[in-house]
């Protein structure tokens, strides 16, 4: 990375905040690539939202990310949204451009697919079946990067079939809605396994699902990082399976945020893993 004269300036605002390992992560690079800058948390309450953006220009930031409870709530307040952002429904990246002017996009479908890719390198999941537990935010955007690459089927199980059959409906025929009563014998002939809810976190229950009929080749894919190791990835781990927690996925969807924010791409290494897994 090249020094820069200018200070540059982030953050990531929600509710709460306090647990998000993102400013450590930004920080890390802007202290690697000897760049003047800082990445902040800011506590945001949904009431909040339009004045927080609104005075993102005024205070010398490039841009922000944003997290739960924000990213749907923000479509209200941006001035420009791209069509992924439209599509999937929610903004976790916003980026102030030089007239004051607020662009709005979504990384998470891209974190979420290139650290799948940095972890197995061979992967290749044209035609492939997915079973997929959740239907919120996250599942949309993780949707919407698996149909992109042309996985062949999406299962969806979800507690509340109806939020299920509305992702269905968003997204087309080749995602199909599974009962909540299924959810273990569906796992058949599935080759990525993805949980998309909170079970599993430190501060949650545990994740109420069988892996007796998951096939052995198959990924198991937890995008909680708070655990490291949830019970579902420990089970699938036991089992033989190839796991792959969030972390990756909250580095992934960052190095785009960075290049629309200050035009440098900064790069992934094994030392910056090591300092995030620390924190943990």
């Amino acid at each position: 990375m090249l020094e820069t004269k200018n200070f540059l300036k982030a953050g990531v605002m929600g509710s709460p905040i306090k647990h998000s390992l993102s400013p450590l992560m930004h920080n890390y690079w802007f202290n690697q690539g000897n760049i003047n800058g800082s990445y902040v948390p800011i506590l945001t309450k949904p009431a909040d939202l339009e004045i927080a953006l609104g005075s993102l220009q005024s205070l010398g930031f490039s841009g922000c990310n944003l997290t739960i409870p924000l990213k749907e709530i923000a479509l209200n307040f941006i001035d420009e949204l791209d069509e992924v952002a439209k599509i999937i429904g929610a903004v976790n990246c916003v980026t102030v451009k030089p007239n004051g002017t607020l662009h709005g996009t979504n990384y998470d479908w891209l974190g979420f697919i290139n650290a799948l890719k940095y972890e197995f390198p061979n992967l290749n999941l044209k035609k492939k079946v997915v079973s997929l537990i959740g239907a919120g935010g996250s599942s949309r955007a993780i949707c919407y990067g698996l149909l992109k690459e042309g996985v062949s089927q999406i299962r969806i199980v979800n507690r509340t079939r109806k939020k299920a059959e509305i992702l269905s409906s968003d997204f087309g025929a080749r995602l199909k809605v599974i009962d909540w009563e299924q959810r273990n014998s569906c796992l058949d002939h599935t080759d990525l396994l993805v949980n998309t809810t909170n079970q599993g976190m430190n501060t949650e229950e545990q994740l109420d699902l069988s892996l007796e009929a998951l096939p052995e080749r198959a990924i198991v894919y937890d995008i909680i990082y708070n655990p490291l190791e949830t019970p579902l990835l420990k089970e699938a781990k036991n089992r033989g399976n190839k796991t792959l927690n969030g972390l990756s996925m909250l580095v992934h969807q960052a190095i785009p945020a960075w290049s629309q924010w200050f035009g440098i791409t900064p790069e992934i290494s094994e030392d910056l893993l090591k300092v995030m897994k620390k924190s943990v």
